[in-house]
């Protein structure tokens, strides 16, 4: 059975792994009862790995967020939607494999579904671009989201890029420009947009499908403005002190739900979504099915001045005692946004109230 790639702090829960392994497969030849034993090292396990994944610091969540078996947008689809037909290119001569969409049903609604996609290996990874997309990826998104406008689908986005593409030819074709035109017309789409990090946000690259009704986040995720190890080369001029940058950015999601950057965070099972990716698909569709819900019930302009008011919101503090706190959060009310886990962050936030 091939092994699961594990992450430096999971090492721990190497032994009891190869233990029970071992337990089983004498049960299996010798038909010895050991269900006993095996019952008490799985609790094991599983209590040490909820000890550790319970108190991980920003540069481990990153590893999480990037580990090579995390559920990816297209694994995602594939689990919560009833039916999905991808659609490609931008009609501009560009199918960019590296942002995926088309349309599918999440229960009984007709949904856009539109998401960063990475590959499991490195061949995949060449082929996907490592998620980085290029402006047609973010122009066939653009194209994906107009057909929903029209047609009154909500539109569901997944995030997990470490940012756009930086390449030449990228920036020859109007990376940019292409970003800064989908931030501009998502504002004017007339139906609820719902947007998760589902794994690594980095950048210009997660805001070019991110301007949503309700901003979602998985537990172990990161958003951030700009990678960890930019953020040291920059600032220290030295990559090694990236796990410095991580814990100054807030890049973690009970950081920035208490900052109101996000709305919601999805609690991942023990060990991480890569552990348990179905538990982690049903989380999600729950999450996803109760926001679109309530954003339904909300009219056309209900929504375009909610989230209007909520982007305009963004990065205004109020001084207080000689500490900043985010207005959004200053001003949020005692409800728990949907999707939220009590126990990761005090701070509730509706379509209306966050901010950044």
């Amino acid at each position: 059975m091939a092994r699961r790639p594990l992450l430096a702090f999971e090492k721990p829960l190497v032994e009891l792994e190869e233990q029970i392994e071992q337990i089983r497969q004498l049960a299996k030849d010798s038909e010895v009862d050991v269900s006993q034993q095996l019952v008490q090292l799985e609790t094991l396990a599983a209590r040490r790995r909820e000890d550790i994944f319970s108190a991980l610091t920003p540069a481990q969540k990153i590893q999480v967020a990037r580990h090579p078996q995390r559920p990816s947008t297209l694994d995602y689809i594939q689990l919560i939607t009833e039916e999905w037909y991808e659609l490609h290119g931008d009609r501009r001569g560009s199918d960019d494999q590296a942002l995926i969409g088309g349309v599918g049903r999440l229960g009984d609604q007709a949904v856009v579904l539109i998401g960063h996609q990475k590959g499991r290996d490195t061949k995949e990874n060449v082929a996907r671009n490592f998620g980085m997309a290029s402006p047609g990826g973010y122009r066939k998104a653009l194209r994906l989201m107009e057909h929903a406008d029209r047609f009154r689908l909500p539109i569901l986005s997944f995030i997990d890029t470490p940012g756009a593409y930086a390449g030449v030819l990228a920036e020859e074709q109007g990376q940019g420009e292409a970003i800064a035109v989908n931030l501009r017309e998502m504002f004017r789409l007339r139906v609820p947009i719902i947007a998760t990090v589902i794994g690594e946000g980095g950048s210009g690259g997660a805001l070019g499908i991110g301007v949503a009704d309700r901003l979602l986040m998985f537990e172990h995720s990161v958003y951030t403005v700009a990678s960890p190890e930019a953020c040291a080369s920059i600032l220290w001029r030295d990559a090694a002190k990236a796990p410095a940058a991580a814990a100054a950015l807030k890049i973690t999601a009970p950081d920035l739900l208490k900052l109101g950057v996000i709305d919601a965070v999805i609690r991942e099972p023990s060990g991480g979504n890569h552990w348990a990716p179905l538990e982690a698909a049903g989380a999600l569709q729950q999450a996803l099915l109760q926001n679109l819900d309530e954003l339904k019930a909300r009219s056309q302009s209900q929504l375009l001045e909610e989230r209007y008011t909520k982007f305009r919101r963004m990065g205004r503090f109020l001084e207080s005692a000689g500490s900043s706190v985010p207005e959004s959060a200053a001003d949020a009310s005692d409800a728990q946004p949907s999707g939220a886990d009590p126990a990761l962050g005090d701070i509730s936030l509706g379509a209306s109230d966050a901010g950044s």
